[in-house]
């Protein structure tokens, strides 16, 4: 997927926080330890670096979602992050995101803490930001 691509699924699967646009994925496709999983109708952006893996975003096209794509997805980044030396996945999500929530915690996250008021609604009420992690290795004690 192009960055355009992903950036026009994107659009489709979020209102609130807002869509990322092609340059931000551009600039995050990038990165050091950046990879990207897609299935047709999906993707998952994450960064592992230093034994710790982030889901940047996942997102779901409307009319694919509640067939499992996201749940194979989430599979996909943690396998992914494996390979690349994680021990660790975490996330963050908003508070109000019912169905993100639900799938973390299918996929074996738990919430580890909150951000009060991170995001703003675009009626500028706040809304947290809920923070998730999982372990998703061992660590095999040759690490300082």
């Amino acid at each position: 997927m192009t960055p355009d691509d992903l950036a026009q699924l994107h659009a489709a699967a979020f209102e609130f926080p807002r869509p990322w646009s092609a340059a931000e994925f551009a600039s995050l496709l990038d990165g050091a330890g950046t990879f990207l999983v897609t299935e047709p109708g999906g993707f998952a952006l994450g960064r592992a670096i230093a034994g710790e893996a982030e889901l940047l975003t996942i997102a779901v096209d409307p009319g694919a979602r509640r067939q499992g794509l996201g749940a194979r997805l989430m599979q996909t980044f943690e396998s992914e992050a494996r390979t690349r030396g994680a021990e660790t996945a975490f996330l963050e999500v908003a508070a109000t995101n019912a169905p993100a929530i639900a799938l973390y915690h299918r996929a074996g996250f738990a919430e580890t803490g909150r951000r009060r008021g991170y995001y703003r609604l675009p009626d500028g009420k706040p809304v947290d930001a809920c923070l998730f992690s999982k372990q998703i290795g061992q660590s095999d004690g040759t690490s300082p």
